[in-house]
C-alpha cells in the first residue's frame, strides 16, 4: 500500500497549483482522502478531505473559496486544486487515506500516509 503526493513547486502569490495523490495497493474510491500540510516550524494541520461518498470536509477555514478537492477513480488519484495561493500556504503537503469507514472525521488518525510534496509561495 502506497500513497504518492506530487505536483508541488514554487509559485508566486495569487498563482495556482494542482497536487495529485496517487494510490497503489488499494482503491481510493472506498476511502476517505485527506490533505494535510506542515509549514516550517509549525505543527501539521488538516486542509481538506473527501469522503468515499464524495462529501467534502474543510479542516482549514483559511482555504475555503480557494482550494478544492476531487477524485478520479479511474486513475485511482485524488487532486487538490489550489488557487489564489498565499505565502502562508507554504508548506509540505501530505495526502492520507482511510478505508475503515470512519470518513473524514478520522482526521490525523488516517491509516495510510504518503510522503509530502513541498509547496512554496513566494515572489
Amino acid at each position: 500500500v502506497q500513497l504518492q503526493a506530487s505536483g508541488g513547486g514554487l509559485v508566486q502569490p495569487g498563482g495556482s497549483l494542482r497536487l495529485s495523490c496517487a494510490a497503489s495497493g488499494f482503491t481510493l474510491d472506498d476511502s476517505a482522502i485527506g490533505w494535510f500540510r506542515q509549514a516550517p516550524g509549525k505543527e501539521r494541520e488538516g486542509v481538506l478531505c473527501i469522503s468515499s461518498s464524495d462529501g467534502i470536509t474543510y479542516y482549514a477555514d483559511s482555504v475555503k473559496g480557494r482550494f478544492t478537492i476531487s477524485r478520479d477513480n479511474a486513475k485511482n488519484t485524488v487532486y487538490l486544486q489550489m488557487n489564489n495561493l498565499k505565502p502562508e500556504d507554504t508548506a509540505v503537503y501530505y495526502c492520507a487515506a482511510d478505508d475503515r469507514g470512519y470518513g473524514c472525521y478520522i482526521g490525523y488518525g488516517m491509516k495510510y500516509w504518503g510522503k509530502g510534496t513541498l509547496v512554496t509561495v513566494s515572489s
